[in-house]
Order: C-alpha cells, then structure tokens, then sequence
C-alpha cells in the first residue's frame, strides 16, 4: 500500500514548522508507523552529514531522528546554504551543484523538481507515512512561479496541506487569513486545515480568535498548540532562533558547580550553530551570544569562533565589530580560544581563495592566531569521524563538513586523532589557541565534559543524546494533547 502524505506549511519562517513535524514523527512511531520526513528545499546553514556522506538541513536531521531512522539525502533534495544576501550554494541530494544568486535560482529551481519528485518517491516506498515540511511562507506569491518548496511542490506530489501560523509573534489572524485571500484558488483547495503554533497563557482566551479563523477561511482548526519551552534545547533550523534561551532545570545542575562564561560571536554566515546546543544545556556553563554591536565580555573562559558559510566575509565582518581587538585583549589576559571550522581557518595567519570559492579570487590576512594558513578548496570534505583528543586521551565523535586545506607549524600539535590514525586541528604553543574541523564535539558526552573540566567547571551529570530523546518524546506527549492526531492521520493521504 502506498505511503501516505501530508504536508504542514507556514505562514511565514520560524512559525515551527521543523519542531511540529519532528513532534508528530514521534507521536506516530510511537504508534508503530514507519515514518520519514520530507522537505523539498530548504534554506539554512545548520547542516547534517548523512550515511551517505551527503548533507541536509539539521532540522530534517533531528526529523528523522524523531521518526527512528538515519538520515538520507532523500529527506531534503535540495538544500540552500546562504553566502551573502543575495546568493547560495545549492546543494541537490547531498552533493553541491553549484551556486546561484537569488535571481538566478528562481529559474534553476524548476530544473530541479524532477529530483526533488524521485527522492519523495524513494521516501514513499520505505514509510506508511511521509510527513512534509514546507519552506518559509506558503503566501510568497511572488515566488509562486516555478516553485518547489511549498504549493509548487503540493500540487506537483498531490499532497494535502496543513498551515500553520505562530500566535507568539502576533497577528496570527491576520497572517492566517491574508493566506487564504492571496492564494491561488487551485493551491488554497489543498489546504486541510490550520494549526496555530506557540501559544503563551490562557488558551481559552483564543478560542475566539480560533472560531474567526474558520468563519474567514473555510479551514477547520486542528489544534492550539501552547508554547513548549524544551524546544530551546532541540537544534534549530535558522540562526533567528538562537536568542532563544535555554529552559533552567531540564539538564540537572551539579550543585555548588563553578560556573563558566564561553562568549561566541554572531557571526553574519554563522554555520552549524547546534555545536552550541550541547553547552547551552550545561547547568555550570553561561553561552553568551554576542549580538552585532556588543564587545565580546571580559572576562570569560572561553572564546568560540563558530563554524561559517562564508569564512572570509564574516572575518571582514568580526573585524567590523571590533571582535579581533576583544580576542586579542581575551588572549592576552590568558583566555582560551577555540575555532570551529570556519573559525579554524579565521585564527591563522590567511586564507587563501585562489579559484574563488567564495567571491574574488585572493587571500585575506587572518587574525594570526595560530600559524597556520588555509588554502579553500572546491572539494567538500563530508564524513561523520571519531577518535581521540591527544589532550588527554578523552573519546569523541563528530563530523567534518568544510572546504580547505589548513597547514602550518601548529598543526605539529594537532587537537584530534582520528580512528583512522590521521590528526586534525592545531594549537598555540602555550596551548590556549586552538582549531578543529570536527563539528559536533560538545554534543559527544565525554569531550563535552573534558572540556569544561579544563576551564575550571564542574560538568552536569546529564547524557546530551538521552535529554534530546527525552525531549522529543516529551514534545510528542504535548502535540497529543493538543492536536487530534488522528485526525491529522484521517487528513494525510
């Protein structure tokens, strides 16, 4: 029998479309379903490694978590990694394609549909059901032609559609029947109902609001969904939902621990920011985010430059902010440094793009750090890794996604052995200067908490992996109490 499918857009970006579907997956694996998420095209810099060596947004990866299976490239055929704010790199099935300004790509994307149509195809083969997350808002009319990521795709799939508006940002009415009235009347006769997101307080206050709706839209109300402060702890799909803060209580504080500051600058391109989940879990650890316009704080223990899509202009742009004078100052104090791909490459001495991977030919003068140089590369490097921290011994697992070749005299005391014998990353003589290309070494138990043993903290007590399965299984519970899943089963087809 084949899968069945439905398909939840939004009125806009962040309304949670990637936590609802990743909530509903566990409600209905939890139901014995086999179940696959599916999101024809995505934009986003937070990026997974699958098993087949390809890449896909974080969100479709904590997706398929949800539902109990690995990751495919199938899950998200066609992935926009943003470089500046008017081009991308279009990533199709896992593999870069190319890159395209947004103009540019508004004719591309309907060359890519077939591609798009053959992994939900792969997907309905292997599931009882495909749950679809649309991208941004189903009203971008101007986009409509050619589309792939919302209607477009709804209609090419005939699938039916779920919308979703987010009540926290305001004007949920507004947003949800101004859907309603631009739509084309082909596109609005998919839709099956609506789900109003992110409710704070009394929920009988909307009821109201809810009704008003119906009346104006013809859509049935599927649930008033109130606001689950756990998902801060889940990886997010857009940069715009860092400011988050993490919920006090769900990690289990060590009492009388030390805390620890670690700053992080926002970076314009900031890339595979969920390295930062695990920290923000941390009870003994404040994660500041150091937003445009802010100094870096002094003093803390820890700097992390994050990972990025786009290395040498977000290091023209930490230069703008004043940010190289605040690492110097933090490093003279003694402070510890830490780069995370992108940011590995910021610290050395230059970086060298002679085939113009990311804009004009040339080389940069890096924050020269560490002494090493980078020379970017059009071959992407894709792979989950483990191994060792030569530190002190202590286990890890990761996984590399970048560009580049780093080189250099303190390469000769790398950071990383990998299983396979070979070493990453470098560090200062002194050793409080660092750089990794592996992502994800906080969300590993064993380095995350060697880490802040170094810094003077106290780890909690907490397992990263089991507190994100708790989670989900938590969010689950909530969307069962709050919408009709059975209804939304009635409605897939």
């Amino acid at each position: 029998m084949p899968a069945r499918s439905l398909m939840f857009q939004g009125t806009g970006s962040s309304v949670g479309k990637s936590l609802l579907v990743a909530g509903i997956a566990r409600a209905c694996l939890r139901r014995g379903l086999a179940v696959r998420p599916f999101k024809p095209q995505n934009m986003s810099n937070n990026a997974a490694v699958t098993a087949e060596g390809g890449e896909i947004g974080r969100a479709q990866a904590l997706q398929a978590r949800a539902a109990g299976v690995a990751a495919s490239v199938h899950m998200n055929p066609v992935l926009l990694k943003p470089q500046s704010d008017t081009g991308a790199q279009v990533v199709v099935q896992g593999r870069i394609f190319g890159t395209a300004a947004a103009r540019d790509y508004q004719r591309l994307k309907p060359t890519l549909l077939p591609a798009v149509l053959e992994s939900f195809a792969r997907l309905k083969a292997e599931a009882d059901l495909v749950l679809i997350e649309g991208a941004g808002s189903a009203a971008e009319i101007n986009l409509r032609q050619g589309d792939i990521a919302n209607m477009g795709f709804a209609r090419a799939a005939s699938v039916p559609v779920v919308i979703i508006g987010d009540i926290d940002r305001g004007g949920v009415i507004a947003s949800l029947v101004g859907t309603k009235a631009v739509l084309d009347p082909t596109d609005a006769a998919l839709i099956e109902g609506f789900i109003v997101n992110k409710m704070r307080g009394d929920p009988t206050l909307f009821a109201e609001g809810m009704s008003a709706i119906t009346r104006a839209t013809g859509w049935p109300a599927l649930g008033l969904v109130p606001y689950f402060p756990g998902a801060a702890l889940l990886p997010a799909e857009d940069a715009v939902d860092l400011g988050e803060p993490a919920p006090i209580g769900l990690s289990g504080a060590t009492p009388g621990a030390q805390r620890i500051r670690i700053a992080v600058p926002r970076l314009p391109c900031i890339a595979n920011f969920d390295d930062l989940d695990p920290l923000r879990a941390e009870p003994g650890v404040d994660l500041v985010l150091v937003a445009p316009g802010q100094a870096l704080p002094a003093p803390c223990d820890l700097v992390i430059l994050p990972g990025s899509k786009a290395t040498v202009s977000d290091l023209a742009a930490l230069r703008a902010e004043g940010w190289d004078i605040d690492l110097a100052a933090h490093r003279r104090r003694g402070g510890r440094i830490l780069g995370l791909c992108g940011g590995y490459q910021m610290l050395g001495r230059g970086i060298a793009d002679p085939d113009g991977i990311e804009g004009r030919p040339g080389r940069v003068a890096g924050l020269g750090l560490l002494d090493v140089e980078t020379v970017l590369t059009g071959e992407k490097s894709l792979a989950e890794v483990a191994g060792t921290s030569l530190e002190d011994g202590v286990p890890f697992a990761g996984y590399e996604m970048h560009v580049g070749r780093t080189e250099g005299p303190d390469t000769a005391r790398p950071l990383l052995r990998f299983a396979d014998g070979r070493l990453d990353g470098a560090a200062s003589p002194d050793g409080r200067v660092g750089g990794t290309y592996v992502h994800g070494l906080f969300a590993d138990d064993c380095q995350r908490r060697a880490w802040i043993t170094r810094l003077g903290g106290r780890p909690g007590r907490h397992n990263h992996a089991a507190l994100v399965e708790d989670l989900l299984d938590r969010f689950a519970a909530h969307l069962e109490e709050h919408l009709d899943i059975d209804r939304l089963l009635t409605l897939a087809r």
